[in-house]
C-alpha cells in the first residue's frame, strides 16, 4: 500500500487548496476544477496557480484527474490523509444523540435495542448501518440423533427459546442406533437446561468421575453432538445490516454501488473485517483498497468495538458507504454509538 506523505510537506497553499477540493467532493461527489476554485474558494489565486498546485497534489498521489473533466478528485491515499490529520470532527447534536438512544428503552429486548440503534444510525449517516453481535450462547432443551449411514448421523438440538437446528455429524466406526439413542438420552436427561459449554464441562466432570454411566462409544457421540454447536456458534457471530437503501439515493456512480451491494451480501469476509476494528480504542476507518472486500467499490467503514462492563469487547457497530461520505459527522456518530451500546450492556 502507498504511504501517506507526511502532512508537514505541503505549505499552506497546497494544504488549503487540498482541504477545499475534498470538502467540495465530499458535498457533491464530482470533480473540482480551478476555476470552481478560484471563484469560490476565497483562495485569492488565479486558476493558472491553483492547477501548479493541483499538479504538484496530483504527483504526491493525493489528487486523481478522471478522463472525463478537467478536474480533480482526491484519492483514497489523499482522503486518508484529510481524515487522519486535517478534519475537524464534529459531536453528533442533542437531537442525533436522542435519536441514537431512542431504541435502548429499558425492558427492550437486546438483539431489538441493537438493531433500532443500528438502523437510527444507519438513518442519521445516510450510510448502511452494521453491527457485529457475539452469538447467542443456546441453552439446551433436547439433543437426538438420527442415523443416515455407518458413517454418519442428524444431530437436531432444540433450544430452550424453541429454535431448532440440525447439523450433519461424522460418526467414528461402530457406533450404533443404540448408542446413540442412550448419547440423546443422556444429554435431554442430564444437561437440559444448560449452555453448550455448560454441558460439555458437566460431562467431561462425570465422565472423569465415573458417573456418566456410558460406554466409549456413546460418550464419543455425546462429545461430538455437543461440539457440532459449541465450535460453530464461536466462529459465527451474528451481522445485523439495516438501511442498504441509502446507498442507492443520490448515487453518482450506479456501477460502484451495485458493486458495494454485492460485497454486503459476503457476511463471513464482512465479519472478518469488523473484526479488525476489535482492537481500536475509537473508531477505526478503512478507505477503498484498505480492505480487500471493498477494492472494487471503492466503498469506506468506520467501525468501533463495544464493551461489556468488565471492559471486555463484546461486538463491533459501525457503517458503510461510498469513500465521500462526511467522515467529520459520522466518525463521532459511530464513537458515540458504541459508548452508548456499552453503557446498556454494562
Amino acid at each position: 500500500m502507498q504511504q501517506t506523505p507526511p502532512l508537514a510537506d505541503l505549505n499552506d497553499r497546497a494544504r488549503a487548496i487540498f482541504r477545499q477540493i475534498v470538502d467540495a467532493y465530499l458535498s457533491s461527489g464530482a470533480p473540482v476544477g480551478s476555476r470552481t476554485l478560484s471563484k469560490g474558494g476565497g483562495l485569492g489565486l488565479s486558476p493558472a496557480s491553483i492547477r501548479n498546485v493541483m499538479q504538484d497534489l496530483e504527483e504526491l498521489g493525493l489528487l486523481a484527474a478522471p478522463h472525463t473533466s478537467a478536474g480533480r478528485l482526491p484519492t483514497e491515499l489523499g482522503l486518508r490523509m484529510f481524515v487522519d490529520g486535517m478534519m475537524q470532527a464534529a459531536e453528533p447534536s442533542m437531537d442525533e444523540r436522542a435519536a441514537l438512544e431512542a431504541g435502548l428503552a429499558p425492558g427492550v429486548a437486546m438483539e431489538e435495542a441493537l438493531t433500532r440503534t443500528t438502523a437510527a444510525l444507519s438513518g442519521l449517516s445516510q450510510c448502511a448501518g452494521l453491527v457485529l453481535v457475539p452469538a447467542r450462547e443456546l441453552i439446551i432443551r433436547q439433543i437426538s440423533f438420527v442415523l443416515l449411514s455407518p458413517t454418519q448421523a442428524l444431530v437436531v438440538l432444540v433450544g430452550a427459546d424453541g429454535s431448532v437446528e440440525n447439523r450433519l455429524l461424522d460418526l467414528p466406526a461402530g457406533v450404533l442406533p443404540a448408542s446413540l439413542e442412550a448419547a440423546g438420552n443422556y444429554i435431554t436427561t442430564r444437561l437440559a437446561g444448560l449452555t453448550l459449554a455448560e454441558a460439555m464441562a458437566r460431562m467431561s466432570q462425570e465422565i472423569a468421575r465415573d458417573r456418566a454411566m456410558l460406554d466409549t462409544l456413546t460418550q464419543t457421540a455425546v462429545a461430538a453432538g455437543l461440539a457440532a454447536w459449541s465450535s460453530d456458534a464461536a466462529a459465527r457471530p451474528v451481522l445485523i445490516v439495516r438501511g442498504q437503501a441509502n446507498l442507492v439515493e443520490d448515487a453518482v456512480d450506479v456501477e460502484r454501488v451495485r458493486q458495494l451491494l454485492d460485497d454486503l451480501e459476503d457476511k463471513a469476509e464482512l465479519i472478518r473485517l469488523l473484526d479488525r476494528a476489535r482492537e481500536a480504542e475509537a473508531a477505526r476507518i478503512f478507505i477503498g483498497a484498505e480492505s480487500r472486500l471493498f477494492s472494487l467499490s471503492g466503498s469506506s467503514v468506520i467501525a468501533a468495538p463495544y464493551r461489556g462492563n468488565d471492559g471486555k469487547v463484546i461486538g463491533v457497530v459501525g457503517v458503510i458507504g461510498p469513500t465521500r461520505l462526511n467522515y467529520a459527522r459520522v466518525i463521532p456518530m459511530v464513537d458515540y454509538t458504541a459508548r452508548t451500546l456499552s453503557r446498556l450492556v454494562s
